[in-house]
């Protein structure tokens, strides 16, 4: 049985089949020692299946080693989601299963990444422009939390304007050692290069000057 709805399937197809660019899903799985490994593959191949512009990557996070290494993946499930063709990693990471309202996440990010625009401002697209220092922002969330998904584009929207930013979604359930690493209490909890915290959906502005204080930068 699918997890997509036929509604969800035909309003996806056209959506896909309308993006300049094609995209590629890396899956990094290791579904004998890993809870949610097998439905976030399915999650992952069904996308595929609606169309020729979306592609599926599966890969074994051990014997596929060397590329999780490349891509930084050290946990699974992982996702990540690139530029197709021409190869493009932009440092967008799932890290747990996409499901519940973080399904709305996973399909945002293939249409910014499929039609090659962030949809950030401008002031925040040229701030961006300016970073000098790398920029790691982890999104803590749980599917059943409605503002998570918010702050998960906003971070991927980041990482995809900016090399210099790589943005995770964590799944604070399936990875609890790190949900008390980093003292996730309530969801969305967002942690910019370790040491900054921010609580909450919050707006594009108040997210950037998160992470320009992050990296001791002034807007311009």
């Amino acid at each position: 049985m699918g997890l997509i709805s036929a509604e969800d399937r035909e309003y996806l197809q056209k959506e896909f089949e309308q993006m300049p660019h094609p995209v590629r899903l890396v899956l990094f799985t290791q579904e004998h020692e890993c809870q949610f490994c097998r439905e976030t593959r399915q999650i992952v191949e069904e996308l595929a299946s609606l169309s020729d512009k979306v592609q599926a990557e599966i890969l074994d996070f051990v014997a596929d080693g060397e590329r999780a290494r490349e891509l930084g993946v050290d946990k699974v499930p992982a996702i990540a989601i690139m530029r197709d063709g021409e190869p493009v990693d932009y440092g967008i990471r799932y890290y747990g299963i996409p499901s519940g309202y973080e399904f709305s996440s996973l399909v945002e990010d293939i249409l910014m990444v499929g039609r090659g625009d962030s949809g950030l401002q401008e002031a925040t697209r040229k701030a961006l422009a300016e970073l000098k220092e790398p920029v790691h922002i982890q999104v803590f969330v749980t599917p059943t939390c409605p503002y998570c998904p918010r702050a998960v584009h906003m971070a991927h929207q980041m990482a995809f304007e900016s090399p210099l930013v790589k943005a995770d979604m964590v799944e604070a359930m399936e990875f609890p050692h790190l949900a008390i690493r980093y003292d996730v209490m309530g969801v969305p909890r967002t942690v910019i290069n370790e040491e900054t915290h921010i609580e909450g959906a919050v707006p594009e502005p108040v997210m950037l000057q998160a992470l320009l204080e992050a990296v001791g930068q002034k807007q311009g």
